[in-house]
């Protein structure tokens, strides 16, 4: 019996043991797998608070760049004021000198206006009594009197056409008519028929390629371009004058095309040939007055375009101009 309860209190010791044993291993493994998580647990926190730290000086960092860029804008503003305030000066001063400009050019046009209007009728009577005296007198006295007053009667008929064409000058904004939509080839039509006679009598060929319709003035258009392809057939060599019209879009605008194969135009006198009573040629070799191609650019001028001309002396030339297309000028 008592051999029996000392087996079995071995065998438990045994178990006992045993127990102990795998309690030791779990114990130690654990106490390796605390040591292992305290330790990533620490080094986490070092990263954490590196990582905070980096953070802190990249905010200051950014601090410092929104402050900087606030002054910057703050300046910039500032200036910005400074500008708009000194733009507004400038513009408020502009539409002042516009506004006297304006003013002055039609003091001006009305002065031309009245002041050649009422010489016509001073010169008309000059002219119709020197022509008078010439029918009348002819013959009847010396040489020397027939010249001085045939040099009286074309004195008082260039007097005239000088008159009529200043009047036509300072009509053209005074008396033109609202701009409207307007065939431009009607309006040449127009100035080939006003130059039958020229084109007949030179032999002249006109050519007339299809033409925009454009918001225009017709009677002024119709000047235009009687007076540049009059040119082009009066400013011509022994040839038969030749004149061909045309034009093209460009953009917002429309480029108009006189060309002519004439005497041509020498560079240093494109601008001049522009500028009122200009003449680069004698009345003896090509009469006129110099208005033309001032007509011109103030008619082109009203319309919002530019004019222009190319040309070599002995091949001719070319006036350009332009007239913004009508579909880009509707409100």
């Amino acid at each position: 019996m008592a051999t029996a309860l000392e087996r079995s209190g071995v065998e438990e010791l045994d178990r006992l043991k045993h127990r102990v044993a795998t309690l030791e291993q779990l114990f130690e493994v654990y106490e390796r797998t605390a040591i292992e998580q305290a330790n990533k647990l620490e080094q986490l926190l070092e990263e954490r608070k590196r990582a905070e730290r980096e953070l802190q000086k990249h905010k200051l960092h950014l601090e410092e760049l929104v402050a900087a860029r606030t002054a910057e804008l703050r300046r910039a503003n500032e200036q910005l004021k400074i500008d708009i305030a000194a733009r507004e000066q400038a513009e408020q001063e502009l539409a002042l000198k516009a506004q006297e400009l304006a003013r002055s050019n039609a003091d001006l046009e009305k002065f031309a206006y009245v002041a050649s209007h009422d010489l016509q009728e001073p010169l008309r009577m000059v002219a119709s009594y020197t022509q008078l005296l010439a029918r009348r007198y002819k013959g009847k006295l010396d040489a020397d009197a027939d010249d001085f007053i045939g040099f009286a009667v074309d004195g008082a008929n260039r007097m005239q056409q000088l008159i009529q064409d200043l009047l036509s000058y300072s009509r053209l904004t005074t008396r033109g008519k609202a701009l409207e939509l307007t065939e431009t080839r009607r309006a040449c039509d127009i100035a080939v028929k006003n130059l039958r006679r020229a084109i007949e009598e030179s032999g002249a060929k006109v050519a007339v390629d299809d033409l925009p319709v454009v918001l225009g003035d017709v009677t002024q258009l119709s000047q235009l371009f009687q007076n540049l392809i009059g040119n082009g057939i009066k400013y011509c060599s022994d040839r038969e004058p030749e004149v061909r019209v045309a034009a093209k879009t460009n953009g917002p605008e429309w480029i108009f095309s006189v060309r002519d194969n004439g005497i041509g135009i020498e560079p240093q006198y494109f601008e001049r040939i522009f500028q009122m009573f200009q003449r680069l040629h004698t009345r003896k070799d090509y009469p006129g007055t110099g208005m033309g191609l001032a007509i011109c650019r103030k008619i082109v001028e009203r319309h919002g375009g530019s004019i222009w001309v190319e040309s070599q002396p002995g091949h001719g030339s070319t006036f350009w101009f332009t007239i913004p297309r009508a579909e880009r000028t509707q409100p």
